[in-house]
């Protein structure tokens, strides 16, 4: 039992760190040592569970209820790796690689060690080799992240939304700060195309006499 519960944890510190190792790699709040720590301990509470019930014989305890707790406490570890900056959300990815780092460790700890082992290749394979993806679609377009001083009056959101629509440009990110105020501060994110520029951007809303100033966050 020992021997096994060694090897299944060597496995759980090996396969946690290769994908910790890519986090760690592109400098993310949850990195190397955090990734084998979760597998490891995940791959733990599957042995204790499978252990006991080996130990004590068949009990009115369920095996896999310990496991399910990893599943859903590991949210508390995952969001603390999402960062908000204004009206981009970022650590996302390194939440959903933690918490599937934590179902592997499961697996491991069950004993399914090949299942957890093509489930590492697929997942470092979507961290690592899927990248190149999403830049190829993200120079389809260009994203702005502005800082708009406004005069606080009624309908100075549906003017800004009016004039970014005439050329095409989504909203895909807004917060508002500022509401009670004489002035506003409203964040956006903008989707273009690559034929608009920042300057146009600009001298387009420049033109809403509700602005008194923008600037790139």
């Amino acid at each position: 039992m020992i021997t096994q519960t060694i090897l299944r944890l060597s496995v759980a510190m090996l396969l946690g760190g290769l994908v910790g190792y890519e986090r760690e790699h592109k400098n993310r709040p949850a990195g190397l040592r955090t990734h084998i720590l979760v597998c490891i301990g995940s791959a733990l509470v599957q042995i204790i569970s499978f252990n006991y019930t080996n130990l004590y014989g068949p009990t009115a305890i369920d095996p896999m209820r310990l496991g399910a707790q990893v599943i859903s406490g590991i949210g508390f570890l995952g969001a603390g790796t999402i960062l908000k900056e204004g009206v981009n959300v970022k650590g996302l990815t390194t939440a959903a690689s933690l918490w599937t780092v934590a179902c592997i460790g499961l697996a491991i700890g069950s004993g399914f060690t090949i299942e957890a082992t093509i489930a590492t290749i697929f997942v470092f394979i979507a961290l690592k080799g899927f990248k190149f993806l999403e830049q190829k679609i993200s120079k389809e377009y260009k994203y702005y992240n502005l800082q708009v001083v406004v005069r606080n009056i009624p309908g100075v959101m549906g003017s800004i939304g009016k004039k970014l629509g005439e050329k095409g440009i989504n909203i895909v990110g807004v917060e508002i700060s500022g509401g009670e105020d004489e002035e506003a501060i409203i964040y956006l994110n903008l989707k273009a195309s690559n034929e608009s520029t920042s300057q146009e951007i600009f001298e387009m809303l420049m033109k809403i006499t509700e602005i008194k100033e923008i600037k790139i966050i």
